[in-house]
């Protein structure tokens, strides 16, 4: 695989609804990286596989991770607390993290021209896909405060789900990521930690912003 050189390789890792996807998007807008949601990668696998039960298996897969692109992944049926739910079992299989895997490390070092890098996030970014990345970040919040994220967004696109189902469903979700033998959620010890239970989203861009804005300095980049 040919690898670009001189760029900005950005990793997150995070538990469900912490807050990652809107503050590495906003991150990558900022420092124009191109960006990709890995969790969104599963959910879309979890979702043809509710959709396409009878065609679905590794080689279909295999069709579909080819001709994957970022705007397959804006779906907004893949937020669905059932996608989420199947998702982190699919996550599970060694077939499909290999297949997952591959795509995530060639978009993640071969960023187009016009870009300045790569920022991901997902659940092993920092130490599995980009373990080499000049900035790593694990953002978290507490659970109850992740459940009232992912259901007020839930809502807003009219689904008839009650509180209490996305704060069950969100611990599964943590007790499924934490745990399983592939690939588990953990921090690293070279990340910095950012909990956004009581942070906005520009305080939490802020603090991010600081960080990396340090590091480009001291290397002559900014």
């Amino acid at each position: 695989m040919k690898l670009r050189k001189n760029f900005i390789k950005i990793a997150i890792d995070s538990p469900a609804a912490a807050g990652a996807g809107t503050l590495a998007k906003t991150v990558s807008k900022h420092y124009n990286l191109i960006y990709l949601d890995t969790g969104k990668i599963y959910r879309l696998i979890a979702y043809l596989k509710l959709k396409f039960p009878k065609k679905f298996n590794l080689s279909f897969l295999k069709q579909q991770i080819k001709k994957l692109n970022t705007k397959n992944l804006e779906n907004k049926k893949l937020i669905s607390d059932k996608v989420g739910t199947e998702a982190s079992i699919i996550a599970k299989n060694k077939n499909i993290r290999k297949l997952v895997h591959n795509y995530q490390v060639n978009f993640a070092y071969n960023p187009p021209k016009k870009y300045n890098g790569t920022c991901l996030d997902g659940r092993d970014i920092t130490y599995k896909i980009v373990p080499d990345a000049e900035f790593k970040f694990f953002i978290t919040a507490n659970v109850k405060t992740r459940a009232i994220r992912r259901y007020k967004e839930l809502k807003s696109i009219k689904k008839n789900i009650s509180y209490t189902e996305v704060l069950k469903s969100i611990k599964k979700r943590d007790k499924n990521d934490y745990n399983r033998n592939i690939s588990p959620l953990k921090k690293t010890k070279d990340s910095v930690l950012i909990n956004t239970t009581n942070l906005s989203k520009r305080a939490c861009f802020l603090k991010i912003k600081k960080i990396i804005d340090r590091k480009l300095i001291v290397n002559g980049n900014l």
